[in-house]
């Protein structure tokens, strides 16, 4: 299952030490976040873009969760058995959680999502997962069985998935509900309003089941990456991702460093550039593999990135164990991108320093989202290289909410550059199989590969991690290969956060593991709680 938690789920290294603090954690302040991308709906199984997950991940929970050591243990699920050789699983639910309005939490809750990520008119990506489940029966109020067709490897960790309440939506339409916009969940944070294209705030949850959030208030607002950095220079916002000049350069001062802690690590995800497959031009590999010859992904590194990031090979980063590490990035060489191209018939014939092909130029678009100069950046480079083997191109930035809704999901390109933040769980089914290309699914440049396909269901069988290992790293290599994307750069992710938050624990999880036990000491409280 794909993952947006970004900042929630990803394994981070401190740049400097962490603080011993021995103080007792005191309640109160707010934590204001920046990020260049506003919610579209908060319904965790609808919740396909980033923001939508991040704020999600704090208002809903699923049955179970990793710990901060990338281990799976129990969230509304105290303790599970796995039988039958992975073909049931029985969740024993807590007892003593309520939905934020009060209504108890049940087994009939975990039922009525489940029925509703297999539900045919409801748009969700994350439906792949659980189209295996046989049966989910409600044994009690606090049992739930889950039987599955043949062995599913990814079982376990799917029920990350976070549950919604039956009793509020239950015959209500999932698409469309304004529940999107108020949403109740069981999280560590309660909805408290949101101001579209400006705010998201949230309140902490007084009855949580793991203890009430130190920090009162969670704030997300929304502004383009410069405006967010002149917020944190007047600490306006206490929490953004830097870009590298930022993280490099402009918070090498005291200033910075008195009142800020960095931190750096490599995200677990991966960005590219993404061809729409129904387009008669990319649907001939040799162009595409052309394109990928044509683009210099070190100067992208080094010049976009200031050298935080590596260059990416395929659907798996590094870090995983589904990496392939014998796949090797092709070279930058526009001579032989320019080879490629006029075997598959693009010359330019009349000199005019684009190529044409049947009497029409290759001339093509690349979109992507407002307020990532990183990507702006990245398209900028791409367009002069391309330029130079005579593909012209041309770029459009569109505001983020639209971006996704208007032309991602209703596949309105000709090609984007974007990022994915994936889970733990290598399975790349939901992006790469070709079943998922339903609006609002993640295969929405329609790739199509039999063998491909039968090695991803063939993965999901297998528990064995070294044979799925097998498995995705041959699904590693058939993508290079095909050239779908092309792989552009693994960035490093650079959070700032104020130094006023403490608790703040490093590890192989994140930082944000632990989110509800970070707190501000009562003497350097900033902000009181928001009505």
């Amino acid at each position: 299952m794909v993952s947006f938690l970004f900042f929630f789920c990803l394994s981070l290294f401190a740049e400097e030490s962490t603080h011993i603090v021995r103080e007792a954690p005191s309640y109160g302040d707010a934590i204001v976040v920046g990020s260049i991308g506003d919610a579209r709906r908060l319904i965790p199984i609808l919740a396909s873009d980033s923001a939508s997950g991040d704020i999600t991940g704090l208002l809903f929970n699923g049955l179970i969760k990793y710990d901060k050591d990338l281990k799976l243990t129990g969230d509304l699920a105290e303790s599970w058995e796995v039988t039958d050789g992975g073909l049931e699983i029985v969740f024993h639910l807590r007892h003593d959680v309520r939905w934020h309005d009060g209504a108890p939490f049940t087994a009939a809750d975990v039922q009525f999502t489940y029925q509703k990520l297999l539900d045919p008119t409801v748009i969700t990506p994350y439906s792949g997962d659980f189209k295996m489940v046989e049966s989910l029966e409600v044994l009690d109020d606090y049992t739930v069985r889950v039987t599955y067709k043949e062995p599913f490897a990814p079982g376990l960790s799917s029920w990350g998935m976070g549950i919604i309440p039956k009793h509020l939506l239950e015959n209500k339409d999932i698409n469309t509900t304004d529940f999107g916009r108020n949403p109740v969940g069981t999280g560590p944070f309660r909805f408290r309003r949101w101001k579209t294209g400006e705010r998201i705030e949230l309140s902490a949850n007084p009855d949580y089941f793991e203890g009430e959030p130190y920090i009162s208030s969670y704030i997300y607002r929304i502004m383009d990456q410069s405006a967010m950095f002149l917020e944190l220079q007047t600490e306006g916002i206490d929490m953004m991702g830097l870009s590298p000049l930022q993280y490099k350069r402009q918070t090498d001062t005291r200033f910075f460093q008195t009142h800020y802690q960095k931190y750096k690590y490599p995200s677990f995800g991966y960005t590219y550039m993404a061809f729409n497959l129904a387009d008669p031009r990319f649907q001939d590999r040799r162009v595409r593999e052309a394109i990928n010859y044509a683009i210099d992904k070190e100067e992208i590194i080094q010049g976009v990135l200031l050298g935080y990031g590596r260059v990416c090979t395929g659907p798996f980063p590094p870090e995983s164990w589904a990496y392939n590490k014998d796949i090797k990035p092709v070279p930058f060489d526009p001579k032989r991108a320019r080879d490629i191209l006029a075997e598959a018939g693009w010359r330019d014939s009349d000199n005019d320093g684009v190529l044409d092909k049947d009497g029409q130029p290759f001339v093509f678009t690349i979109i992507t989202n407002q307020g990532n100069d990183q990507r702006k950046m990245a398209c900028e480079i791409i367009q002069r290289r391309l330029g130079e083997v005579g593909i012209k191109v041309k770029i459009r930035i569109i505001e983020w909410s639209v971006f996704i809704s208007e032309f991602v999901n209703k596949r309105r390109f000709e090609a984007l550059v974007l990022g994915w933040g994936l889970s733990r769980e290598p399975d790349p089914y939901d992006i790469w199989h070709s079943s998922k290309t339903k609006e609002g699914e993640f295969n929405f440049i329609g790739y199509n590969n039999p063998e491909a396909d039968r090695l991803m269901e063939d993965g999901r069988r297998i528990f064995d991690q070294d044979e799925r290992s097998l498995i995705y790293r041959r699904i590693h290599e058939i993508l290079y290969q095909d050239v779908p994307y092309v792989f552009l750069y693994v960035p490093d992710a650079l959070p700032i956060v104020h130094a006023r938050f403490h608790g703040i624990e490093v590890a192989p999880a994140g930082i944000g593991h632990n989110f509800i036990k970070w707190y501000v000491p009562e003497n350097q409280q900033k902000y009181r709680l928001l009505q």
